[in-house]
């Protein structure tokens, strides 16, 4: 690997680590208070969500690096793929901080499925991230077609099981609409 190709690599392990620097110094947890890691959290209503390895939403952040990869892409084509994984990172890091924020959690409370959410332990939030990476490598080896049927595979496979996606959180975040919110509180 070339010189300043490994500098690349190594970025991705630092903001990593700067993401879970920042959550601890922000009080996250670092694991589920209830002092278990679970490999899957699959109760959308359960007070464990956004706290083990894996859940629900861990699906919306793969989709992140497939719509990551495909706007890094074509926003800055002739650039290699490791500062554009690298600004990926960056980009996910900085949501995964700005959504364990007071502010943020609380905007997330207001959405029906999240009306407990406490937010994120450190790491979930780095599982979310590497969740970003795992989507971004599977775009670049996939043609843009079986990506695009992935994403909206993923979207439509978590709005039918937990009435959520990134599509609803999205637009919950924004503005919240009685349908999605009347249509998220028939979840059992």
């Amino acid at each position: 690997m070339h010189k300043v190709s490994k500098r690349w690599a190594l970025g991705v392990p630092a903001l990593l680590a700067i993401q879970g620097a920042l959550l601890l110094a922000m009080g996250r947890p670092p694991i589920c208070t209830c002092g278990i890691v679970k490999f899957w959290e699959g109760n959308v209503l359960s007070a464990e969500m956004s706290q083990h390895l894996f859940d629900w939403y861990t699906y919306s952040h793969i989709v992140h690096g497939l719509l990551f990869y495909g706007a890094l892409r074509f926003v800055f084509p002739k650039s290699p793929v490791l500062p554009r994984l690298l600004i990926a990172t960056g980009i996910e890091a900085a949501w995964e901080i700005a959504e364990n924020t007071p502010w943020v959690i609380e905007a997330y409370r207001k959405q029906a499925l999240a009306q407990g959410y406490v937010g994120d332990s450190m790491i979930n939030s780095l599982s979310d991230t590497l969740s970003m990476i795992a989507g971004f490598a599977f775009a670049r080896f996939a043609p843009v077609w079986v990506s695009v049927v992935l994403a909206l595979g993923l979207e439509a496979y978590a709005a039918y099981e937990i009435h959520d996606n990134l599509t609803l959180n999205v637009l919950n975040f924004i503005h919240p609409f009685d349908v999605i919110t009347q249509w998220q509180s028939q979840i059992h």
